[in-house]
């Protein structure tokens, strides 16, 4: 029997996260693991390489938190996440999974926004009508962090943009291209390991660009084209993804355009979709990979 943590955030509590997290522990005994629930509470980690609450260490963590400084600390340790703390941090940082990918995957144009402080803000908004000049309007704004399609913005004109703009001093964002071809849809493919597990379209009928069920969105059944399926595991091997959810939008003549990348993507919707639990194709990838370092030893 093996033995790993779900390590999940201390302070996000839902009912739509413990339900995922309940998903998660069913599957994992399903196949005879024992899956503790620990947050960053109950691992706070010395500098120099402790736990405050010493411990010993189980078989494997499946990490479903974006605290990257606890996840390289318990790599540090030699704990097996999936997914890594480096992945992690490329995909929960919009601009490094953009850096990372671009000129391997198609992508929508993208301008990482200049730096500044929030004390300082932007006494020059010049860049912004540069980014409108080259991007054209309406023009999407991006924070590089965030989830469920919040802080994501569409602009229409340069007043709007800096409006936007000034609101957002002190946070990291992105100009991108707006894909009028795909507004208010999108398609989210789930990788598990070197596999596409399911695929669902979402969209929009309530004049929202984004497709997001968050944000109102509908959902159907997939087929994602060979295309799609190369371009999201070539993403998730270039990030080091053990697992994760990608979105693309379709440009013009239905080009697919990868849209983000999400380390520990919600699947609830998915399976409501698809009928595809991903639970227990993450828990059976974990038990492999674990098989195959037993065997390499």
């Amino acid at each position: 029997m093996k033995n790993g943590w779900l390590i999940i955030n201390h302070f996000l509590q839902s009912d739509k996260f413990e339900e995922h997290y309940e998903w998660l522990q069913e599957a994992a005994e399903q196949i005879g693991f024992t899956l503790k629930i620990k947050t960053g509470c109950d691992l706070m980690q010395s500098i120099d390489g402790g736990m405050v609450n010493q411990e010993p260490l189980p078989d494997f963590g499946l990490f479903w938190d974006k605290d990257i400084r606890l996840a390289m600390a318990l790599e540090r340790k030699g704990l097996r996440l999936f997914n890594a703390a480096r992945a992690v941090a490329l995909c929960d940082d919009k601009s490094l999974t953009h850096l990372t990918l671009a000129g391997h995957i198609p992508m929508p144009q993208t301008i990482c926004a200049p730096m500044t402080y929030p004390n300082v803000g932007y006494p020059d908004m010049n860049f912004v009508k540069e980014a409108g000049d080259v991007l054209g309007w309406p023009m999407v704004i991006k924070e590089c962090f965030g989830s469920f399609g919040g802080q994501v913005y569409l602009v229409h004109d340069i007043k709007e943009a800096e409006d936007r703009v000034i609101s957002l001093a002190g946070r990291a964002f992105l100009f991108q291209q707006f894909v009028e071809e795909s507004r208010s849809c999108d398609v989210r493919l789930q990788v598990v390991g070197n596999q596409v597990v399911a695929a669902m379209k979402r969209y929009n009928t309530t004049g929202d660009f984004r497709a997001n069920i968050t944000a109102g969105g509908n959902m159907e059944f997939y087929e994602p084209t060979e295309q799609e399926k190369e371009m999201a595991l070539l993403a998730c091997q270039r990030l080091g993804l053990d697992f994760a959810g990608v979105d693309f939008l379709h440009g013009p003549g239905g080009t697919p355009l990868l849209c983000e990348v999400n380390s520990n993507a919600h699947f609830k919707n998915l399976y409501t979709c698809t009928g595809v639990n991903v639970a227990e194709t993450i828990l059976s990838y974990v038990a492999e990979s674990l098989k195959k370092v037993n065997r390499s030893m």
